[in-house]
């Protein structure tokens, strides 16, 4: 089966520069949001995505493979923190997808650290595939708030899991066989904060082809309040033929 892949980023409209990265590989995904303020939070998001562009060399790539690296960028983070003060406290949220081998077959494996998120967009449903690692998500998982009081809350940008944060990380992980005609959506918090997943899937829709239903989602969530960055990777499963074709549209304000 094919796998197409489309991207697109946005500094927003409030931001002064994109502390977002991106990978779009042959069998990874990946978004990753920095923190930290000034250069920090970029140079950690970019950190995380070098080194899982080294992975996606690898031609048996496994689960355990991904959650290794990391583990790998987590202690390159700290360690660069650590080494230079202007870096200090950075840290990054780092979610995708991955193409691997699992039980002898291949499947999908999604992972995640903070509440950058997953989607799964099949047979007109969209679903949300991750689990946000925030102090509001906990508050609406104890019934403390509700899911629409959740996305107001001061709570919201509180990440209470991510790379460079702690010395061990406890990544999530999910594996599941592929199927022909699905898409996902892997996007930063600047996204998900603009847009109701009613919009996201009303563009999942409408729009074909992958880059462009990445740029429309950005161009939306732009649109919507641009109150963050802005990044998203939209991967269709199952089309064209067996080869990897990828296209990266990357805009910058």
């Amino acid at each position: 089966m094919g796998v197409r892949a489309g991207a697109a980023s946005d500094v927003g409209l409030v931001r002064l520069s994109n502390e977002d990265s991106l990978l779009v590989g042959s069998a990874l995904f990946a978004v990753s949001d920095g923190m930290g303020g000034h250069a920090a939070g970029e140079v950690a998001s970019a950190m995380a995505v070098d080194h899982l562009r080294a992975l996606d060399e690898r031609a048996d790539l496994r689960p355990d493979d991904i959650r290794a690296t990391l583990w790998e960028a987590n202690t390159a983070i700290r360690g660069a923190g650590a080494a230079n003060p202007e870096q200090a406290g950075m840290g990054a949220t780092v979610t995708g997808i991955g193409l691997v081998q699992f039980a002898g077959s291949p499947r999908w494996v999604v992972f995640n650290l903070g509440d950058s998120r997953v989607y799964r967009y099949a047979d007109g449903v969209l679903t949300l595939l991750t689990v946000d690692h925030s102090e509001a998500a906990e508050l609406v998982a104890s019934g403390t708030l509700t899911v629409e009081e959740a996305r107001y809350s001061r709570y919201r940008n509180v990440i209470t899991r991510a790379l460079g944060v702690h010395p061990a990380v406890d990544p999530d992980q999910w594996v599941f066989p592929p199927v022909a005609g699905e898409r996902f959506v892997i996007c930063s918090d600047g996204l998900t904060g603009e847009l109701e997943d009613v919009e996201i899937a009303d563009v999942l829709r409408d729009v074909s082809d992958a880059e462009p239903a990445a740029a429309e989602l950005v161009r939306r969530a732009v649109a919507a309040g641009g109150r963050d960055n802005v990044t998203v990777v939209v991967v269709d499963y199952g089309v064209g033929d067996v080869e990897l074709e990828e296209t990266l549209s990357r805009s910058a304000r």
